[in-house]
């Protein structure tokens, strides 16, 4: 997020703002992975993204350290495969499980140790940039499900563990 920004101007409290939407150049999706762990503390987080930038992954590494991530799920496109093995040994230390499909979707699903619910669907890469960004937010249970099934078909039948496709190539 851009200094001098309170995330809050952008978007409101998820305990009373169920759907929620914004086109900005000023939020990044990890501002507002931040900003959801916040409300809802302690979570589960399913990421899907084409690629993802060594600063989105430092970003990563705080959330993470921060307490409230209990396992994080992430997907990116076997076609952005060169830089994502030039990241790899990063992204192994940050997140453990992390997955290469045909994925051009950039969705956030949180799911609280409490069963609170968030998702996201953006049009941001994990990466970082100064462009216009969208996102629809949303608390509401049957989307979270929905996109949650559709998410976990995708790693379970549709994708390589980068673990796995990373020792079969050395």
């Amino acid at each position: 997020m851009k200094r001098n920004t309170d995330i809050e101007s952008i978007l409101r409290p998820l305990d009373s703002n169920p759907f929620q939407a914004y086109l900005s150049n000023v939020v990044q999706v990890a501002d507002v992975l931040e900003w959801i762990l916040e409300q809802v503390g302690k979570s589960e987080i399913w990421q899907t993204s084409f690629s993802i930038s060594e600063e989105f992954i430092r970003r990563l590494y705080f959330i993470e350290k921060s307490g409230n991530v209990s396992r994080f799920n992430l997907v990116l496109d076997h076609k952005a495969t060169t830089k994502t093995f030039k990241l790899w040994s990063f992204i192994t230390q940050v997140i453990q499980h992390t997955y290469l499909a045909d994925n051009h979707s950039k969705i956030l699903l949180v799911k609280s140790e409490a069963g609170d619910t968030v998702s996201v669907v953006t049009s941001q890469n994990l990466t970082r940039g100064n462009r216009a960004e969208s996102a629809f937010v949303s608390t509401d249970y049957e989307i979270f499900t929905t996109l949650h099934k559709q998410v976990t078909d995708l790693i379970t039948y549709h994708s390589v563990p980068l673990h796995d496709l990373f020792h079969s190539t050395t």
